[in-house]
């Protein structure tokens, strides 16, 4: 869906949140074999049992990629993907989890390098169906102004 929204739209404190996303047994395989990582943690059952976790984890960036691309459903076209920071993993996701994505705008201030844009700045988490925060990252957006007056 397409969601027209300037700089000046933005308000710090509103959320949204995706609907829900289950990994399954196949994403891990598909999401190895795609980036070539077959850590054990990952793809060896056995292993995985001596881990603190006791099973198979998702790939970190497995689950940020599935966690952000939920949030595509709604598309600004006068934003831009900047960025993204303080990207982190606090729990796992495991198959068989339902992970959302809320995203809340953290903050946002005029861009003094890019006359008419403004940075802002998307909290994203990414929750399991535990209520559990399994990624944290901070997507930093470019965001066309709407008026000469905010860009003064």
């Amino acid at each position: 869906m397409e969601k027209l929204e300037y700089f000046e739209d933005y308000e710090v404190g509103a959320q949204r949140t995706t609907t829900g996303r289950t990994i399954t047994e196949t994403d891990i395989v598909f999401h190895a074999g795609h980036s070539g990582d077959f850590f054990p943690h990952h793809m060896d059952a056995e292993f995985a049992k001596g881990t603190p976790f006791g099973q198979r984890i998702a790939h970190g960036t497995m689950t940020f990629t599935i966690g952000i691309g939920l949030t595509a459903t709604q598309i600004n076209p006068v934003a831009f993907t900047y960025g993204y920071e303080r990207l982190r993993f606090p729990k796992p996701v495991f198959a068989n989890d339902t992970i959302r994505t809320r995203v809340t705008i953290k903050n946002k201030a005029l861009e003094p390098k890019r006359p008419g844009f403004g940075k802002v700045v998307e909290a994203c988490e990414v929750i399991n169906q535990r209520g559990e925060t399994v990624m944290y990252c901070e997507h930093v957006l470019l965001v066309q102004c709407r008026t000469a007056e905010a860009v003064a």
